[in-house]
């Protein structure tokens, strides 16, 4: 009687959301999964606080999208004010579920998302081992050996990977010894960054506040719960001692902060980059290792997120034999541009809101108050929707409905299947499915070799398909549509 052969750990390095959440992704696809962080405990510090709905079928596909939902709050939307703190424009979010379910964005605590990660690594039977570095990587025929040393005592070990997922952070080791570098798209941008609690709730809108001041830009928001946090860019020559005090008070006043607890006050370099190479053999990077954004469209770790969300079942192909290793060239192909697009996006962004001297100040008033003055433009401002995926051999987009669908998220639509009402996710499974038009509210989806009509609850996705002109779409495990026609 004939064994299973045993299949070397997937090794993934860095554990924070991205990297918590790969390890997730990738346990839950039947994989052992290593986790690996040089830290030797979570750092407990708020850097993410903001999540848009597309980036959270992650979370969801992870196991840990409701969880979440409980540790967030949604974000009402943008107010746009002037150096007097004078609204220019308000862009606000519709109330409720978005085409995926859940609010089109969530503010939250880091470190309840961290937490709530961890708890499910130990569910999925995750191995983590913190304080341990990685210091070589050495790739063979079909597999990767790690060389980890332990932080406190120095001690080396070799580890068998059947790939190596770099998920660890701006600073990146696994970046260096892939001999990847970091391309700038924009100039580096010094902020204050403070993280506040407060006793009662101050009495602000609850959306994010831009204060679109060339001579001072800064950001407000509530956060989840009793945490806000500010923002504030530095000039020229100051850091961030010059802003502490009755300094910072004044600069809080505006938003009735001035008496809340400080937790953390520190200076934060905004960088807009992308890297060079995103894969060497069977070794990946994804997260901050592999792009670094501005924070104007809030897109950092929504970013990692959905790296790692379309890296995990194609990992799982290559390491089970059910894809050769040319399927990793994907990956970069893919994930490059939607970086480089959202992060110049983002730099754009930044400069339009808080850019140039005391003569854009009536353009941008002007400018902003035609946008808000036209829905259209208006809508775009909250829409979470990102660019879809470039042409490639996983995304065909040809066709009028290829165009239209190819490289987007299918909606997680609400379906009613055997009498049982839930999202269009649990009937497409964890591989590639088709979606066609079945007949008046009814929709076919073909998974895993099985045909399984369902009704169409709100007609979300009779509207989607139609709308584009399409009977049918591939979708991707991912949830991004292959082809449609």
């Amino acid at each position: 009687m004939s064994s299973q052969p045993v299949v070397p750990p997937v090794v993934v390095v860095g554990a924070g959301p991205v990297g918590a959440t790969a390890a997730l992704l990738l346990a839950r696809r039947g994989l052992p999964v290593l986790l690996l962080d040089r830290r030797a405990h979570p750092p407990g510090l708020p850097r993410a606080v903001h999540l848009d709905d597309e980036a959270l079928r992650a979370l969801a596909d992870a196991g840990v999208a409701e969880e979440f939902l409980a540790v967030s709050r949604p974000m009402a939307g943008l107010r746009l004010l002037d150096a007097r703190h004078r609204t220019l424009a308000e862009f606000r979010r519709t109330e409720g579920a978005g085409r995926h379910g859940w609010p089109q964005a969530s503010m939250f605590h880091q470190p309840d998302l961290e937490r709530l990660l961890r708890t499910a690594l130990d569910r999925e039977g995750v191995e983590v081992r913190s304080g341990e570095e990685v210091v070589a990587l050495a790739e063979g025929d079909g597999s990767v050996t790690v060389t980890v040393a332990e932080r406190d005592t120095g001690r080396r070990r070799d580890v068998v990977a059947s790939a190596v997922l770099g998920c660890d952070g701006a600073n990146s080791t696994v970046r260096g010894l892939l001999g990847a570098r970091m391309r700038d798209l924009g100039r580096p941008d010094r902020w204050l960054v403070v993280d506040l609690r407060a006793r009662v709730p101050l009495p602000v809108w609850p959306g994010v506040h831009q204060v679109c001041d060339p001579v001072r830009a800064a950001t407000f928001m509530p956060v989840s719960g009793d945490r806000y946090r500010f923002e504030a860019r530095l000039r020229p020559g100051e850091d961030a001692a010059d802003l502490t005090g009755p300094a910072l008070a004044g600069l809080l006043a505006p938003f009735g902060a001035q008496d809340a607890e400080v937790v953390r006050a520190a200076e934060y370099v905004h960088r807009a980059q992308v890297v060079d190479r995103w894969r060497r053999g069977r070794v990946l990077l994804a997260g901050d290792a592999a792009h670094l954004t501005p924070p104007f469209v809030g897109q950092g770790l929504g970013l990692g997120l959905r790296d790692v969300h379309q890296l995990a079942w194609k990992v799982a192909a290559v390491v089970t034999g059910a894809a050769g290793e040319e399927l990793f060239d994907t990956h970069g192909a893919e994930r490059g541009p939607h970086a480089r697009a959202l992060v110049r996006l983002a730099a754009l962004v930044g400069r339009l809101m808080t850019g140039g001297g005391a003569g854009a100040v009536p353009v941008r008033r002007a400018v902003l108050a035609a946008v808000a003055g036209v829905p259209a433009l208006a809508a775009y401002a909250t829409d979470s929707r990102t660019p879809p995926l470039r042409p490639g051999p996983l995304v065909d987009r040809s066709g009028r409905a290829g165009r239209r669908l190819a490289g987007t998220l299918v909606p997680r639509a609400r379906v009613r299947a055997g009498g049982d009402e839930c999202r269009i996710d649990d009937v497409l499974g964890a591989g590639t499915a088709v979606v066609a038009l079945a007949g008046p509210g009814r929709v076919a989806v073909t998974a895993g070799g099985r045909r399984t009509e369902v009704d169409d609850v709100d007609g979300a996705l009779t509207c989607w398909l139609t709308g584009a002109r399409a009977r049918f779409a591939v979708v991707r495990p991912d949830r991004v549509v292959r082809a449609a026609g």
